[in-house]
This record gives C-alpha cells, structure tokens and sequence, in this order.
C-alpha cells in the first residue's frame, strides 16, 4: 500500500510551488506537529496534495456556503411539515419554523405549494361546464387574465371577472385538527 504524498504550505501564504516540507502524510503530519510545538513554524500549515490549487480565505469560506437551492429545499420540507402538523395560515407556518413571514409567502407562492384544500374557482358565465380550479389565487389571476383584486373583490360578492364568476371555496378541515 503506497502512502499518500502530501506538501506542507503555510496556510497564510498558500504557495504549493514552493512547499516547507514534502513526504508521506503520516510523517508529515508528526513534522507540522512538531514544528509547531517548538516556534519553528509560527504560523498556522496544511496539509495538501501535489497539484492542489492554492486557495485564499475568501475561496475557502465561498466552498463553505450553503447551496441556496439547498436551503430552499430545506425550507420548503418545514414548511410542509408545519402544515402537516396543524399549522394553516402562513403566519403560523412562519412561526413554528423560524423563516420569515416574507420567505414563507414568497416560497409558497413561488412553488404552488397546497398548504389549504380551499381553492379558487371559476365558472364561466355563459358555459357552467367550464370551470378553472386553482389553489392559489396568483396562478387563476394568469389564467383568466385578471387582476387579483378584482379576483377578491368578485368572490366576495359573487361577482363575475373577465367572463368568470369567482367564488372562493374552503376546504374541509383534517380530522386531526
């Protein structure tokens, strides 16, 4: 079994063309160690393999940082398990998982996610057959080419937008609420 081959470089002034030591890693590692201990080496080393990209602190704490698709993904499964758990209203959700009222409403919005089973209807007026059915009223606005607070204002009073009556229908509620 060959030994891995590692370069020691100062971690402040990363320069792999030019290394302070070079050798298998275990003794490289017992080297840094020492060297350390004693003052030779007062400042802080690495370990790396020949060929390694010299990298700056900046580099470094950028590789550090969360993926945001990541933290989406994240935020999206608690808000899903809010709602699982009994939590409704965005308001709630918000609060039970510690992300911004703002976040929330924005990632719900941007996903579609189904946090009711209301749903916004429309029926068109003069053909009862054709019905539109969305959970979120941004996604009927573009359906039906309206604006959203016509959209409120007609399913408040049972009134008709673009050719549509609108009406706004809740949901029932889970047995476990």
């Amino acid at each position: 079994m060959t030994e891995t081959q590692v370069l020691v470089i100062n971690a402040d002034l990363p320069d792999i063309d030019h290394p302070l030591a070079m050798g298998p890693e275990p003794e490289m590692f017992k080297l840094t160690q020492h060297n350390y201990k004693s003052g030779e080496w007062p400042f802080p080393v690495r370990l790396v393999k020949p060929g390694t990209k010299p990298w700056d602190d900046a580099t470094y704490l950028a590789s550090m940082k969360q993926d945001p698709k990541q933290g989406e993904r994240e935020d999206i499964k608690a808000i899903r398990q809010a709602h699982k758990h009994g939590k409704h209203s965005l308001r709630q959700i918000a609060e039970s998982t510690a992300i911004e009222f703002k976040r929330v409403k924005d990632l719900v919005h941007k996903y579609s996610l189904p946090l009711n089973n209301g749903y916004w209807r429309a029926e068109k007026y003069n053909n009862p057959d054709e019905v539109i059915a969305y959970q979120t009223l941004v996604r009927l606005c573009e359906k039906i080419d309206a604006p959203e607070f016509s959209i409120r204002q007609a399913s408040m009073s049972n009134g008709v937008v673009n050719g549509y009556y609108i009406s706004w229908v809740p949901g029932l509620k889970n047995k476990h609420d």
